[in-house]
């Protein structure tokens, strides 16, 4: 049995995967990627996109760290949208749609050029361990063993995944590739839980036989903004294609509802559970009975093919109901389905058995990434396996764990809660479940995590002085302005009055005027003749930090006292069954997720302020009597 010698392996290159890769062989790791398919690298089984809101934020901060997302879609999107541009800039969220084929082809290409790095066909079929848990290798189908010191999972919905399209059942994992059937035991044998989820897809449509002038367009923004930090926006700048928006009819939700018997979700044939944020059209007509219809956007697949993607129409009903279905929607009355709908079902674990490092509890150098961790989405995806595939590579290195916590990222909060929260359902990112929100902004991702990205050696030195030169320039001009007072003049009441500003008749500070909510930094450049000239993106962290100053202080303030709590560590010798008047439940709770902070501790389910105000008490003692 020949025996192949690396020091890392990746199991799985979809989005978690490669980016896993990236991280282990930038780092000089010698690391070979497994995939079932070499055409399935960073495939978009689903959705045509990256971003939306709040997954804009964790496309950015990916960036920030040094991953590979950002550059990508920057290089293959066909049309380009920042979200929520009428609310605050806490909830703007970039969302770009993919031209699919060609994502894939540039991420491929990216991991076949990159240093330190093999692609290599095969299914995984076991993890070996010594005696201590330690990971030692891995098998694959063909009986070849592989010596590693680190293994990132990355296997996204393929362990033991099944499709289902009605009463047909396919076992193989999306778009027909072929399932992972034996991995999952492995990981059982290594005392890992295993639990069952389930995702679907809408169906796609041939273009010619789709009837635009029934739906209203929708348009890409001009100029575009690209993802990526390092990318000249004059780079991204270029024509865009349209997609277009319809509804379901009370007709479509009648067929939904007489077939409902021939759905797998309905009939008890699927097992895993699905996402919440995310259902079945099926669910929906169930859900939102009173819904007299929904939303449906038509995306192009890319430019070298007549698919179209039906945003909002997911579904696992039979073939028949699905034709049916879709021709009940304005525009689709003649509709040709090219793929059919489907749900899929498949093996992940909880995450409660992972540090936030990512690296299994139980396991010495094996980590966790993506779908298999319980999330859902590429984004949520790309961000684990950075972080897994920076942690596989600074435990080879022996340097210390790179984590991200609940202020500094929203990928901080995607990991903790994957980490410390029961997972009942495929987790999704939202905006609403960042606590510091105006803080964690799309806008300000490099300030916040570059320097992270350079400890993790994935950011440069000059880019590091690149991102000292900007802070820089954004303190500076943030103290300039503050200090400038405005006089009254017929150009300053022309500005006002154009913005709807209320006049004013005294001078006033350039602050003060920033800070109303109809003026902003730009509009008031021609009362400023001082002013340097700046970047849009230094404009615009400048406008931010003077318009939100007081609640910016506000949550940092809140973070501040944040920080002194995560400091609080919990013992990793502590036995939960001596910490007497506390609760069962939260003791169960507590040694089987084992938090490493009070922090973490607190954000469990089920865990009280009683509980914790117990355990601070216990671990008190448990200093004073050591």
């Amino acid at each position: 049995m020949i025996i192949e010698n690396y020091e890392a392996a990746v199991i799985g290159a979809g989005h978690a995967g490669c980016e896993a890769a990236l991280a282990l062989a930038r780092n000089g790791i010698k690391t070979i990627v497994f995939t079932v398919s070499i055409n399935s690298i960073a495939l978009m089984p689903c959705n045509p996109n990256i971003g939306g809101s709040s997954k804009g934020h964790l496309v950015r901060e990916i960036d920030a760290l040094g991953g590979e997302m950002a550059h990508v879609i920057d290089r293959t999107f066909i049309q380009s949208k920042m979200l929520n541009k009428s609310k605050g800039p806490a909830v703007h969220s970039l969302r770009a749609q993919a031209d699919k084929a060609e994502y894939s082809k540039e991420m491929r290409r990216v991991l076949e050029r990159q240093e330190n790095l093999d692609i290599k066909q095969a299914e995984v079929t076991e993890i070996f361990t010594d005696d201590e848990k330690n990971v030692t290798g891995i098998k694959i189908r063909t009986g070849i063993e592989y010596k590693v010191k680190a293994v990132v999972l990355c296997t996204g919905v393929y362990l033991k995944a099944r499709c289902l399209c009605g009463e047909a059942i396919t076992y193989t994992g999306p778009n027909g590739l072929q399932a992972a059937n034996s991995l999952s035991e492995s990981l059982m044998n290594l005392g890992i839980k295993i639990h069952r989820f389930k995702t679907g897809t809408p169906a796609r449509i041939s273009e010619d036989s789709i009837d635009f002038s029934k739906m209203v367009p929708q348009y890409g923004d001009v100029p575009v903004v690209p993802f990526s930090f390092s990318t000249d926006p004059e780079d991204v700048q270029k024509e865009q294609v349209k997609s277009y928006l319809t509804h379901t009819t009370e007709k479509t939700h009648e067929v939904i509802r007489r077939n409902l018997d021939r759905s797998p979700m309905y009939s008890g044939v699927i097992e895993g559970v699905g996402p919440r944020y995310c259902p079945s059209i099926e669910d929906k007509v169930v859900k939102f009975s009173d819904k007299e219809s929904h939303q449906v956007f038509l995306e192009p697949e890319g430019l070298s093919t007549d698919e179209w993607y039906i945003d909002g129409m997911s579904s696992s009903l039979p073939e028949d109901v699905q034709t049916e279905m879709y021709r009940t929607v304005p525009g689709l009355e003649n509709c040709r389905i090219v793929r059919n709908a489907y749900a899929i079902e498949y093996d992940c674990i909880p995450g409660k058995q992972l540090k936030h490092s990512l690296e299994f509890k139980d396991v010495h150098g094996l980590f966790s990434g993506g779908q298999i961790n319980g999330s859902s989405g590429y984004e949520e995806a790309a961000a684990q396996g950075l972080i897994a595939g920076i942690n596989a590579a600074m435990m080879i290195l022996s340097k210390e764990a790179i984590t991200i916590d609940r202020s500094e990222g929203y990928i901080g909060v995607l990991i903790d809660d994957l980490v410390t929260k029961e997972s009942s359902e495929p987790y999704r990112m939202m905006t609403s479940r960042a606590e510091y929100r105006l803080m964690l902004r799309q806008d300000n991702a490099d300030l916040r995590l570059r320097r992270k990205g350079f400890e993790a050696g994935l950011i440069s030195k000059e880019q590091m002085d690149a991102l000292f030169e900007k802070e820089e320039s954004i303190k500076n001009e943030i103290e300039r302005v503050s200090g400038i007072n405005v006089k009254v003049t017929d150009e300053l009441k022309e500005i006002m009055k154009r913005a709807g500003s209320t006049a004013i008749s005294t001078g006033v500070t350039m602050e003060e005027l920033i800070r109303r909510p109809e003026l902003s930094y730009d509009m008031l450049s021609p009362v400023d003749p001082n002013r340097p000239d700046l970047s849009k993106e230094i404009r615009e962290q400048v406008n931010i930090n003077i318009k939100y100053r007081g609640y910016i202080e506000r949550e940092e303030r809140q973070i501040s006292q944040y920080k002194k709590a995560l400091e609080q560590i919990i013992p990793v010798n502590i036995n939960y069954d001596n910490v007497s008047n506390i609760r069962i439940e939260a003791r169960q709770k507590l040694a089987d997720i084992r938090p490493e902070t009070i922090v973490q501790a607190s954000m469990i389910q089920g865990i009280s302020p009683s509980d914790i105000q117990v355990l601070m008490v216990y671990i008190k003692s448990m200093g004073s009597r050591s």
